[in-house]
């Protein structure tokens, strides 16, 4: 039996995040794409995101979308640590409604980048298609997979309205 390795891991601060991320899953697992999902918290798991990061490429990580809310210390975090690619996904917060998130994780120092999409649903998944396009560049299959599903969403425009 071939066990597959995960090519893209998701990541996100809490439990509550996945009410968010669980999309970025829902199109990954649309599109055949082999991935992890965890929960790392930058604040009350230090060690453990550490660990991840440090570790992730060994593993076979090839993009990591890290979701987070508030201060979304996160994604920046990650992408200190390792080389990997890492999206971030702004999660909507009460206070704000995700803008303090978004602004954390788009305004990342010069030499620390973090590919950044939109606040909450969309965002993530448009992480997963970004993280998608991005390994289709040497995954025929991905490719495949992401060109099916792209002529999909095309075929679902109707031309005139009802």
């Amino acid at each position: 039996m071939k066990i597959s390795i995960p090519k893209i891991s998701i990541v996100m601060g809490s439990q509550s995040d996945w009410s968010t991320l669980r999309h970025t899953g829902k199109i990954l697992k649309e599109l055949k794409i082999v991935h992890e999902k965890k929960i790392v918290s930058a604040h009350r798991t230090p060690k453990r995101l550490y660990e991840y990061a440090e570790q992730a490429y060994d593993r076979g990580i090839k993009i990591i979308i890290a979701g987070a809310g508030g201060s979304a210390h996160l994604p920046g975090m990650i992408a200190a640590i390792t080389h990997i690619p890492v999206i971030g996904v702004p999660i909507e917060s009460k206070t704000l409604k995700g803008l303090d998130s978004l602004l954390s994780i788009a305004q990342m120092p010069f030499g620390i980048p973090v590919g950044t999409v939109a606040i909450g649903e969309n965002g993530a998944k448009n992480a997963a298609l970004y993280a998608a396009s991005i390994i289709s560049n040497y995954d025929p299959n991905i490719e495949r997979s992401l060109v099916k599903w792209r002529l999909a969403q095309t075929k679902k425009v109707k031309k005139t309205p009802r």
